[in-house]
């Protein structure tokens, strides 16, 4: 038998999540059956997504209940096993849970090589973010050469990911990132421009760096920063709608585009997708960005903090303020 630390759903938030939220409880699990075994859990991740999980509305994924162990990608080790498909040692990636112990059947799970790039990596460039940022360039995009992209949350797990796929498929590439340092990093690693929106006119300052219009946006927080881009599409455009930060702590319903009639006059188009619908298509779109990272044309970077699981609900919210560069990833201790 063995026991676990793990965080479950207190209560549902309004607004930010606090420290009412999360409970952290410690629990005996049994030993894996048939067709399960024991995973030791070394990193989770933090994804802006998980703000929506918390609501108890109808989604792509259900709600996690009250008193269900948070809903989270890890990574791990395979600690005792009576799956034949898994042994002890074999290192994973899934959908665990913030906890330090969990059993799996397999459903979700997949073994990785930490030989290749770090545990944290495989919940970021390689997990995730990164098929993310690849198949909404790809398939949502129809990202080609010579594109004009731009990013927002470019210096976050997928934006910055995004970034440098369009780079290496020879687009100019804009991002947009809150800070100077943050915009530093961007140049660093190859975008064209980078736009400070807590310093700069977004919608000026893209009229400047985009004359002529933009052919993809990649949308990662909504609001006035979508409007900006919406305001200087160029004819044919691809607005991809990943996500919308800006708005995921909002007590009510952000208020919709204004300029979506750019729409219609740049006969655009706007689409929403999730990560989950093009799975044949993940193993080639991971042995791509996996070459890229060992040709230095893809850096994979990593905000990793330290702490037991308990420090899971104080990490969340550095999303929603900021503190991350590239991806967010708690280590649990």
């Amino acid at each position: 038998m063995t026991t676990t630390k793990r965080v479950t759903l207190a209560q549902r938030p309004s607004g930010l999540p606090d420290d009412s939220t999360w409970a952290t409880e410690e629990v005996d699990l049994p030993a894996p059956a048939d067709g399960e075994f024991l995973v030791k859990i070394d990193h989770i991740s933090l994804d802006p997504a998980m703000r929506g999980w918390l609501n108890d509305v109808r989604s792509y994924l259900p709600p996690v209940q009250i008193g269900e162990v948070m809903r989270a990608s890890g990574t791990g080790t395979v600690v005792e096993s009576n799956h034949p498909d898994f042994a002890a040692g074999d290192a994973v990636t899934g959908t665990l849970g913030v906890t330090e112990y969990a059993i799996s059947n397999g459903d979700g799970v997949q073994k990785i090589d930490t030989s290749l790039v770090g545990p944290a990596t495989w919940l970021g460039a390689l997990g995730m973010p990164g098929l993310t940022a690849y198949h909404g360039l790809h398939e949502v995009g129809e990202m080609k050469e010579g594109d004009i992209v731009v990013i927002s949350a470019a210096a976050g797990a997928v934006g910055s990911v995004a970034g440098q796929l369009a780079k290496a498929k020879g687009c100019t590439v804009i991002g947009i990132a809150g800070g100077a340092e943050k915009c530093a990093w961007l140049k660093e690693i190859g975008f064209d421009e980078a736009i400070d929106y807590k310093s700069e006119n977004v919608l000026k300052r893209l009229r400047e760096v985009a004359p002529k219009g933009v052919d993809i946006y990649f949308d990662n927080v909504g609001g006035d920063i979508l409007d900006a881009a919406l305001a200087n599409l160029r004819r044919g455009a691809r607005v991809i709608i990943c996500g919308a930060v800006s708005t995921y702590n909002d007590e009510k319903l952000a208020p919709g585009p204004k300029r979506y009639m750019s729409l219609l006059v740049f006969r655009a188009k706007m689409q929403g997708f999730l990560v989950f619908d093009y799975p044949e298509k993940d193993a080639a779109a991971i042995a791509d960005m996996s070459e890229l990272i060992s040709s230095g044309k893809l850096v994979a970077r990593e905000t990793v903090v330290e702490g037991g699981v308990e420090k899971f609900g104080e990490t969340l919210l550095g999303l929603f303020e900021g503190r991350n560069t590239g991806k967010l990833v708690l280590k649990v201790a």
